[in-house]
């Protein structure tokens, strides 16, 4: 396609020929509403000094008779820019006037017409357009008084030419301007397709080029560019949960294939086949919890899990995980404490849970003391963790804080990505991902995980947005959990 031709296909051409026609329509009826105005407003100029001078001239003929009408004729007839002037007899023969000749009947019609005339002077054969007025006197005589057209033809003319130059020029600047505009964006949009064009091959890092200006090119590139980013950090996470699954699952499934493939060559007793089903089925628990894991970061990054949204108190919430995990805690020789205050929330209290369940699992695993997993003795404050669940302004906060090695700042960014271990937890059972489910769960409510140093230890905390406009008419104010001794 050539350039003439996808300039005129553009959206902005077409437009630009719309209101081009438009625009000329709209200035073709206003120059025709003018002289149409023009030309009515003569006439009725023309019709009054016409009646006003039959009046003057029939009350002269009433007080001195047919002698002092003539006289009065041949006067007015004779003075510069006179109208037109005639008195005939009943028969049609004229007696005074300076009108030469007239189209056929016009003397015989009694009112108003518009006629061709010549007057006695005028040299030349052309013929000239009038505005007339027949009157019938006394014996059948006739009186004509008239006045010339040639001003308003001559008014009418000047308004034609001044609309005709005026659509003329409306029309090339209106063709100039839809050019430039169609061209520029036309230009804008070339760049736009060329750079979609990239991102179809494979290359998610072009983004679509924005201006100056702000307009809504500008705002639509904004907005694409934003969701391009987005893409491309969903597909750099889809590519990087696929190499950790293929990384991180590969070994738990070669160790079960090599477990079955060992029981089987060993000619052991039913026993021996029992516990390596029993060491199997463990794996694939394993298994199975990890893949439950990131099918629930993924239905919490993809949104879906926001149709589950209620009003609740976290409080509530804090006070569940306590009574659930506080067994499991005195089990590894930990406390575990809890301090709530209400917190209203509109979230989906399913993902809530399992985020701050996994947070204090975090706490039991990795926040012993560094003197605890030692063999040391230490006192009952340093392996106490405590779950908080306050507000501050209009956020709410669920906090585990735990009294560990806590991450270094320069860690806490990562420990967050899916299947990520420090190397301290290594040798510790885990997946990597109570933390990677946490963060999600948090972003999707619009929130954050916050990881701080608890001097000692850690506090990691999800940060939620209030729920708008709760007040305190939530569950009372839990009291703190008396502490249990491992």
């Amino acid at each position: 396609m050539t350039a003439f031709g996808k300039l005129v296909r553009t959206t902005a051409f077409r437009l630009t020929l719309v209101y081009l026609l438009l625009f000329a329509m709209f200035a073709a009826s206003l120059l025709g509403y003018f002289a149409w105005n023009t030309r009515r407003l003569i006439t009725e100029e023309i019709t009054q000094t016409v009646n006003s001078e039959t009046s003057e001239i029939n009350e002269i003929y009433g007080r001195r008779g047919m002698f002092g009408l003539v006289r009065t004729i041949e006067y007015r007839a004779l003075r510069p820019g006179a109208n037109l002037y005639l008195v005939t007899t009943p028969t049609g023969q004229a007696i005074a006037g300076n009108v030469g000749s007239l189209a056929p009947g016009v003397m015989a019609t009694r009112g108003w017409s518009e006629t061709a005339y010549r007057r006695i002077e005028d040299a030349d054969d052309r013929d000239h357009r009038a505005l007339v007025r027949v009157t019938e006197l006394e014996n059948g005589f006739r009186l004509l008084i008239g006045r010339d057209l040639a001003e308003r033809r001559r008014l009418f003319s000047i308004v034609a030419k001044a609309a005709q130059w005026s659509v003329l020029i409306v029309v090339v600047l209106g063709l100039g301007g839809g050019v430039f505009v169609a061209r520029r964006v036309l230009t804008r949009i070339d760049a736009m397709t060329g750079t979609a064009q990239r991102i179809m091959t494979g290359d998610l890092s072009g983004r679509l080029p924005v201006g100056r200006s702000g307009d809504e090119l500008d705002r639509l590139a904004e907005n694409l560019n934003a969701m391009l980013e987005r893409i491309e950090a969903l597909m750099a996470g889809l590519k990087e949960v696929s190499d950790n699954i293929a990384h991180d699952l590969k070994t738990p499934l070669t160790r079960m294939r090599n477990r079955a493939e060992e029981a089987l060559a060993r000619s052991g007793c039913e026993a021996d086949y029992r516990a390596a089903l029993e060491r199997t089925i463990e794996e694939s628990d394993g298994l199975i919890r990890t893949f439950n894991a990131l099918l629930m970061i993924a239905r919490a990054e993809s949104g879906q899990a926001r149709g589950n949204m209620d009003d609740f108190d976290a409080a509530e919430v804090a006070g569940g995980i306590h009574e659930l995990y506080e067994p499991l805690a005195e089990d590894d020789g930990m406390t575990l404490k809890v301090r709530a205050e209400p917190t209203p929330v509109h979230a989906n209290r399913e993902l809530i849970s399992q985020a701050l369940a996994n947070l204090v699992e975090n706490a039991i695993k990795y926040g012993k003391p560094v003197a605890q997993t030692g063999g040391t003795v230490v006192s009952m404050d340093a392996r106490q963790i405590t779950i908080e669940a306050k507000r501050e302004g209009d956020q709410v906060l669920l906090s585990v804080i735990d009294r560990g090695p806590g991450i270094p700042e320069a860690d806490r960014k990562h420990v967050v990505e899916r299947f990520v271990r420090l190397e301290a937890s290594r040798t510790l059972p885990g997946s990597g991902l109570g933390l990677s489910l946490a963060a999600a769960v948090a972003t999707l409510h619009g929130g954050e995980l916050r990881l701080g140093d608890a001097q000692p230890g850690l506090i990691a905390t999800l940060v939620l947005p209030a729920r708008a406009g709760a007040g305190d008419r939530v569950a009372p104010p839990m009291q703190d959990v008396p502490q249990k001794v491992a």
